[in-house]
């Protein structure tokens, strides 16, 4: 909570700040606990989004529009093509909603990370897990928390990682 304060002041952007975080950490606690994240957090903290960056706060709203359709689409295309090919569901529809609500706070341009962090880090658990842990490969782990982590990191540290990974592509 200090660090938000002191990455964000304690305007608007801070105390919204604030409040994203502890809704995150929130929705991975309960995730973790249940393997639901609950709409009446994950909705009002997509609509939350959208409201703050009506002014900029994090985004500009066309940003934030686009990501929230893009971050629901994007895992509900993931879910679609896993249970056709397996005839399983990978995922529950609370990870598109997070990570709608996620693209609404922090826009379209940030989500291939937060994306590529949460899918790392949720492999390299789910493989500890089934490796040292000799759990059960078709035990099903939930994949919120790692979405919250994600972002997290891209809430803090989003522009410069991804500006960073642009410069090494660059020629």
């Amino acid at each position: 909570s200090a660090f938000a304060a002191w990455h964000f002041g304690f305007g608007l952007a801070g105390i919204a700040a604030l409040f994203f975080i502890w809704a995150l950490v929130a929705l991975t606690f309960i995730d973790f606990d249940t393997q639901l994240l609950p709409d009446s957090i994950t909705l009002p903290l997509l609509w939350l989004g959208l409201l703050l960056n009506l002014n900029g706060a994090f985004t500009s709203l066309a940003n934030a529009v686009i990501g929230a359709a893009a971050g629901y689409l994007v895992l509900w295309s993931v879910y679609w093509a896993f249970k056709l090919l397996t005839g399983k569901e990978g995922m529950g529809f609370g990870d598109f909603k997070l990570l709608a609500a996620i693209g609404a706070w922090l826009g379209w341009a940030l989500l291939p990370l937060v994306i590529l962090l949460s899918s790392l880090v949720g492999a390299v658990v789910g493989i500890a897990l089934i490796v040292l842990a000799k759990r059960g490969r078709n035990i099903p782990i939930p994949f919120g928390p790692y979405l919250a982590g994600g972002g997290l990191i891209a809430l803090f540290w989003g522009q410069s990682l991804t500006q960073s990974y642009l410069q090494l592509l660059a020629p």
